[in-house]
């Protein structure tokens, strides 16, 4: 039987690299797959769908409130959304023209600043950019702040620690939103934002690290950020009108998170160990070439990567090495290191252990003597 991707003409890419949107997330397990085709099978009230879909959900998870969004982006700008509306109805039609709302400024750090936080500009709220101390986030608070966004893992390296921010903002009665987008594992980052640190809410993929669809994200808090989502969400006329989730995703995205907290983690990170030790075994003794464990991962996970450094008497360089994996077959994608020109990344959490043999298989065909 020929597959959808052979029909089409599309080689199917073996994932050393991450979880990346572009390469399609993860891998859905089977009862995820399985819980989407029933529930495309029959009609539902999707109003009364996202309410019980995100109270099971916010019970797994030990919070207050859960909804299900379009992806990680769409639930950082329907957070942002609903911290400028609350609940009242004045406000749903007038973004992205925000000039004339109570509240319609939002901090962010500058050491921080990526290309998601478009997700905060998209509803037309003002930027109030802060510099790492307890001082710039207390001089930048004021009665239109509508709230703080902050963005979880390595970017979050050189900005105020979120217990900071959090007591701060606490103080001052301002919502601090948590894009943890990437932050699973570890599994205990469902709660620890919210429950434990007092964040708002905290948003993340549900295509990632929990696995479900790709074309859905969690979000996470109180019941009055939630409420306010849905005010502004999907498929309500306001800003989040585009971004519609169906009745699939709901049900998968559930599916996936219970099937996510039913796992045992710690095996799990074990396994991505043997893979990263099993790929430096490997591709030991090849000319030109070192290996090295690093962690935490590219995302501030607690998992390990292998970094392949590629110098003076390699075969080829580690450019050449990318861009001959992407162009193999099987296709194959890794990490590209920007600032380490020389060097290239793989990536445990995306692969089967026959994946990885494969991964190391094909570098030592090229670089090998």
């Amino acid at each position: 039987m020929t597959s959808a991707y052979e029909s089409l003409g599309l080689a199917p890419v073996i994932n050393a690299s991450a979880t990346l949107t572009k390469l399609g997330g993860s891998r859905m397990p089977a009862e995820v797959v399985d819980a989407m085709a029933e529930a495309s099978k029959s009609f539902i009230d999707l109003f009364e769908m996202q309410e019980k879909v995100g109270k099971k959900i916010a019970e797994l998870t030990n919070n207050e409130a859960a909804y299900v969004c379009s992806g990680a982006a769409a639930g950082i700008t329907l957070s942002v959304a609903s911290c400028v509306t609350g609940t009242s109805t004045d406000l749903r039609f007038a973004f992205p023209h925000l000039e004339n709302a109570p509240r319609n400024e939002v901090i962010l750090w500058k050491a921080s600043r990526n290309g998601y936080d478009y997700a905060v500009t998209t509803t037309g709220v003002k930027v109030i950019e802060i510099g790492s101390t307890a001082e710039d986030l207390e001089a930048a608070i004021t009665d239109r702040t509508a709230c703080a966004v902050y963005f979880a893992g390595s970017l979050a390296d050189d900005a105020l620690p979120i217990e900071d921010v959090v007591r701060i903002c606490k103080a001052k009665g301002v919502p601090v939103l948590v894009d943890a987008a990437a932050q699973i594992p570890p599994l205990e980052s469902l709660w620890k934002f919210t429950r434990d640190l007092g964040c708002t809410g905290v948003i993340f993929s549900g295509g990632k690290g929990i696995r479900g669809p790709q074309s859905s994200g969690l979000v996470l808090g109180t019941q009055e950020l939630i409420d306010g989502i849905k005010l502004n969400g999907p498929p309500n006329q306001s800003i989040g009108r585009p971004m519609k989730v169906g009745k699939e995703e709901m049900v998968g995205l559930l599916a996936a998170v219970q099937y996510t907290l039913d796992q045992d983690e710690t095996a799990t990170l074990g396994e991505y160990e043997e893979i990263v030790h099993g790929w430096i075994e490997d591709l030991a003794g090849l000319p030109g070439v070192s290996t090295e464990r690093r962690f935490p991962s590219e995302a501030g996970q607690p998992m390990p990567r292998t970094i392949v450094h590629v110098g003076d008497g390699a075969k080829a360089t580690a450019a050449d090495v990318v861009d001959r994996l992407w162009n193999n077959s099987p296709r194959i994608a890794v990490g590209v290191l920007n600032d380490e020109p020389n060097s290239f990344a793989l990536n445990p959490q995306t692969l089967t252990r026959d994946e990885a043999d494969v991964v190391s298989r094909e570098i030592r065909k090229i670089l090998g003597s």
